[in-house]
């Protein structure tokens, strides 16, 4: 759910304690609709409600999925509800202008900058958990003992790549934010 609301597939914030079987299948929905888990949400539809593991695995390939996939389409708008135009140009490596022909679908969003646009949602996404936009904001700004007094935005300069040690520290720093008991 966190996921598919960071890359900007679905616009409500995920609530995970109204959530619904119906709501659940919804999101899914569109998951595969853009072109993802296409296998594992027709597995779902066909799962008995009341089978928490076959539903479980199953959300947990969506997840998996969701992680490899770059919705640049989905992700411009969503991260630019966060971070301002300059600043996410800055993170992703292009000038603003361009991140406005991309957000704007008049230029294909090349695949490097993509990878990154995604990076950086699945990073917000975790931080929504925790923190507000502002929070987020500040975030990617501030030094963290995590990463030898240095911020995250730091990490994300230059020919950066997703899977690079600096980078897989920031994604690592904000996953731990969702998966600690206290934040």
């Amino acid at each position: 759910m966190r996921k598919a609301y960071a890359v900007g597939l679905v616009d409500e914030s995920p609530d995970f304690a109204s959530l619904t079987y119906p709501t659940l299948q919804d999101v899914v929905s569109r998951v595969s609709a853009a072109g993802i888990g296409g296998h594992a949400a027709t597995s779902l539809t066909r799962t008995d409600p009341s089978d928490v593991t076959a539903i479980a695995r199953e959300l947990r390939r969506i997840e998996s999925l969701l992680e490899e996939s770059p919705l640049p389409d989905t992700e411009w708008p969503r991260l630019l509800q966060i971070l301002d135009r300059d600043r996410l140009a800055a993170l992703v490596g292009a000038s603003p202008s361009s991140v406005a022909r991309y957000e704007r679908g008049e230029r294909t969003t090349p695949d490097l900058v993509a990878a990154r646009l995604h990076f950086l949602a699945l990073v917000v996404g975790d931080l929504a958990g925790a923190y507000n936009a502002i929070g987020i904001r500040r975030w990617f700004e501030r030094p963290r003992a995590a990463l030898e007094g240095r911020a995250p935005a730091d990490l994300l300069v230059g020919e950066w790549q997703p899977d690079d040690e600096g980078a897989a520290r920031v994604r690592a720093l904000a996953r731990s934010l969702v998966e600690s008991p206290a934040t």
